[in-house]
């Protein structure tokens, strides 16, 4: 079946949909924001109502704009947010915790004689970023009615009625056994979920259900995870490749086919996507702020916006000997410090706010060195240039020291919305099951070209010392309290 497809990336902070066509590419988009309350206690959360509203909103608009029906939906989503619902009704029973949310550290902390029997069972480490640990956390302190799932499950029953998720999706839970994806009745009874009605694992690519919600009767034949989406769009198919998305947080993903790596790098071993049955696996590094540490710096007064990231830093040379963790929702890969919060050190009475951009930015694209040389040590062989997309990119200054400290060459997508791109992929695909297999796949990414190539301008031995600089902040981070 030939015509356009509407593919919706439900984010942390807004939706976006495009509506793609085969041969004439993206002719319609829109968008609608999300946001999300930042709350003391490392709480954060967001009404679904507003989640459900901006995936009706931006698909709306961009149907709109392109003027003409859609012969199916995509749907990508951000994963590790979670709610309790009603299966009835559909109503909402809390609400959603973003993937940011640290509050069921205790779970995890209770955890903790298990984490290496969960790990090996689910690819995943006891961290609160997952969604099994705030799903736990809401079955003890919010309510025992309806279930709880990915956020999703719960839009996918809004659009169609039906309950499933995708598998790497369900993998980031920790309750996916990550050889079968299928649940484990292992890790949901470590959770003490053993009984909870779960959605059905479906596939990335194929007919899920049908919606009305964006006016005539369309089928949704796909569904994947943000990040593998974007992993997908970049064409990093084939075992090595990898990408890395700066949005909220950013996620580096290096693909390691047919089987899982599970290691003991620090990095995450999960399901890319699950294509007629066969399941590609990938490595996945997190640093938990990106956008959102660039928001707070503006919160603060230094800068305006992300905007201005690259005219403020360019005030001075250097950092000036500042440096900056910006741990300021924990550190993910490959530390797994869930407690650590971020340190700012080496500031004078000289510390402009250009030096504390240039810190910011060294900070993120040092977290970013690690994770990928973690990867390269699971695969074997260090990783080539990077491809990159995401909002930051546009950034030069952050791209730049990218480069710098990883000492490779930082490729930034032409494509705009990789994510949307990547599920769009797979709602074509998923129009016909008979062809729902890897190899239909490169025929229906787009070409991937880079907009902006930032090539190393500082020595190995300069970006050694600046990563050494790094890590010792890293490793002066307190415990915390008792």
């Amino acid at each position: 079946m030939t015509g356009p497809v509407l593919a919706v990336d439900q984010g942390t902070s807004g939706t976006k949909a495009l509506v793609v066509c085969p041969e004439r590419g993206v002719i319609g988009s829109g968008t609608a924001p999300v946001r999300p309350r930042h709350l003391p206690g490392g709480r954060v959360e967001v009404a679904p109502a507003e989640l459900l509203d901006s995936v009706l909103t931006a698909g709306r608009r961009a149907l709109a704009a392109a003027g003409e029906p859609v012969v199916a939906v995509g749907l990508a989503n951000q994963g590790e947010t979670v709610l309790a619902w009603d299966p009835a009704t559909g109503a909402p029973l809390t609400e959603a915790l973003v993937w940011q949310d640290r509050r069921a550290q205790d779970v995890c902390d209770r955890l903790a004689p298990h984490a290496g029997r969960l790990a090996r069972l689910t690819g995943l480490p006891l961290d609160p970023y997952f969604a099994a640990p705030k799903m736990a956390w809401i079955r003890r302190e919010l309510t025992r009615e309806g279930v709880v799932t990915t956020s999703d499950a719960w839009l996918v029953h809004r659009l169609t009625g039906a309950f499933v998720t995708d598998a790497a999706t369900a993998g980031r839970t920790q309750l996916l056994d990550l050889e079968r994806t299928a649940w484990s009745a292992e890790a949901l009874e470590l959770y003490g979920l053993a009984g909870e009605r779960l959605p059905e694992v479906v596939d990335a690519a194929g007919p899920v259900g049908i919606t009305t919600a964006f006016g005539p009767e369309v089928p949704l034949t796909g569904l994947l995870v943000d990040q593998q989406a974007a992993l997908l769009a970049q064409g990093a198919i084939a075992p090595g490749a990898a990408k890395c998305t700066y949005g909220t947080g950013a996620f580096l993903l290096a693909q390691t086919g047919d089987r899982p790596v599970r290691g003991d790098s620090g990095l995450v071993g999960c399901v890319a996507w699950r294509l007629a049955g066969r399941t590609s696996y990938c490595l996945d590094g997190q640093v938990y702020t990106a956008a959102s540490a660039v928001r707070w710096l503006a919160d603060l007064g230094v800068i305006s916006g992300a905007d201005d990231l690259d005219r403020t830093g360019g005030t001075v040379p250097d950092s000036g000997g500042v440096t900056f963790v910006p741990a300021l929702a924990g550190l993910a890969a490959p530390w797994w410090r869930s407690e650590a919060r971020g340190a700012l050190t080496g500031l004078g009475l000289g510390t402009t706010a250009g030096h504390l951009v240039r810190a910011l930015c060294e900070g993120i694209a040092a977290q970013l060195v690690e994770v990928a040389r973690a990867a390269g040590a699971e695969l074997g062989t260090p990783l080539g240039p990077l491809r990159v997309d995401g909002g930051l990119t546009r950034s030069a200054l952050l791209m730049q020291t990218q480069a710098d400290l990883l000492q490779r060459p930082v490729e930034v997508s032409a494509l705009p919305d990789v994510t949307a791109l990547g599920v769009a992929a797979l709602a074509r695909l998923g129009l016909d099951p008979a062809a729902g297999a890897a190899e239909a796949l490169p025929g229906l990414l787009p070409e991937w070209r880079p907009s902006a190539v930032y090539e190393p301008r500082i020595t190995a031995a300069e970006a050694a010392e600046r990563m050494g600089a790094f890590r010792a902040a890293v490793a002066a981070l307190p415990d915390p309290a008792p």
